[in-house]
């Protein structure tokens, strides 16, 4: 009888991301514009207390929650910044990265069949990660409604079998926002169903025009939300792997014993990198925003000059213009715009059919790099348009 793999895992497709990425290498003098990775290192005191941490050894397990030490300084940070209340011992757990924050719940609260609503576009990871658990990625049409999901069109997608429903602002891909507003009327019909949030805001430092709100906040959810953040992005520590997870002590010592059994705990050096990141360099994220906005300004002003029709993001570092009226799929415009142009950027359907006719740009590269890459799709639009 032959050996068989689980269907699940058969059924994924590598990430739009990472096919469109995967060409570059048929175009090595192309501008790449894809990759959501900061282009800062990390800061100075961050490594070194890093490398302290090795020099002296400490280089074994943690608690599987994490050091409490650091579990202590995330409570403080969260308390600080967003006014929000965890206790550090048994409503917070360090993870491998924010993606493993999102697995560890999902295979904690999913049943196979349960529904997960996710507002699309959304980042390439999630419905992949749903399927995988078991559930039912059920997504919430953002694409005409200025990339905010709306309570009135929440309301339509919640069935007896909708479990979760997973929220991400600001928003990869879009690098748009939610405002005190919007969130709002969203609130309002969540509190009415027994349904978990699961609120990624791995990007909530780099918020560029408002403080960053989080639907933690709401203490009419809060007793069912879980709230997901690292230091990826906000410190320029993807490879570091330092994510947390925030939530209601009854669900999260469940949630600690699937992270347990799947990593043990996280890196034990990253684990004292962050404990210096949170506790001595909170402003980090103040630093690279500042070249963000400028970034964003640029890359953004020179889209409108093109004439594409696009929303000026408020935080995260991409952008996402539509791409739709000149009547070809965002992967064949994308495939061209490489090709004949020089510019490498994300077909907007990697992030679900609702993000066709979009096109996402990173603007996590140098000034320079940007100044080049839009003189270049410049010219090709306008050679598209002759």
């Amino acid at each position: 009888m032959p050996l068989t793999l689980n269907p699940r895992a058969e059924g994924l497709a590598v990430s739009g991301i990472r096919q469109f990425f995967n060409q570059l290498v048929d175009y090595p003098d192309a501008i790449n514009l894809t990759i959501g990775q900061p282009d800062f290192p990390t800061p100075e005191k961050v490594k070194r207390a890093g490398m302290d941490a090795i020099a002296a050894d400490l280089t074994s397990y943690s608690h599987n929650a994490g050091l409490i030490e650091l579990r202590q300084e995330i409570a403080a940070f969260f308390n600080d910044r967003y006014g929000l209340t965890y206790e550090a011992k048994s409503e917070i757990i360090v993870t491998n990265g924010a993606s493993e924050a999102l697995d560890s719940v999902f295979r904690t609260i999913l049943d196979e069949g349960d529904e997960v609503i996710i507002p699309a576009p959304c980042y390439t990871g999630y419905v992949p990660i749903v399927g995988l658990n078991g559930g039912k990625p059920v997504l919430l049409n953002t694409s005409d409604t200025g990339l905010v999901p709306t309570a009135d069109r929440l309301k339509t997608l919640i069935t007896d079998k909708t479990k979760a429903i997973l929220l991400n602002f600001p928003s990869n891909p879009t690098g748009v926002t939610i405002s005190k507003e919007q969130m709002e009327p969203l609130v309002e019909e969540l509190k009415q169903h027994e349904i978990f949030i699961i609120s990624d805001e791995i990007y909530s430092e780099n918020s560029f025009e408002n403080k960053h709100e989080s639907f933690a906040s709401y203490p009419e959810i809060k007793d069912r939300t879980f709230l997901v953040q690292g230091l990826s992005k906000s410190h320029s520590m993807t490879g570091w792997r330092m994510g947390f997870l925030l939530g209601p002590e009854q669900y999260m010592a469940q949630v600690l014993k699937v992270h347990m059994y799947n990593s043990v705990c996280a890196s034990l050096p990253s684990q004292h990198a962050a404990i210096e990141a949170l506790k001595n360099n909170r402003d980090a994220p103040e630093e690279m925003n500042r070249a963000y906005k400028e970034r964003r300004d640029f890359v953004y002003g020179k889209l409108v000059e093109m004439g594409l029709d696009v929303v000026k993001p408020k935080g995260a570092f991409y952008i996402f213009p539509s791409v739709a009226k000149y009547g070809m799929t965002s992967f064949e415009f994308a495939t061209r715009l490489l090709k004949e142009g020089g510019v490498a950027a994300v077909p907007g359907s990697a992030f679900t059919e609702f993000g066709e006719g979009f096109l996402r740009i990173s603007y996590a590269y140098s000034m320079p790099t940007l100044e080049q890459a839009m003189e270049r799709m410049g010219e090709w639009i306008k050679n598209l348009e002759a």
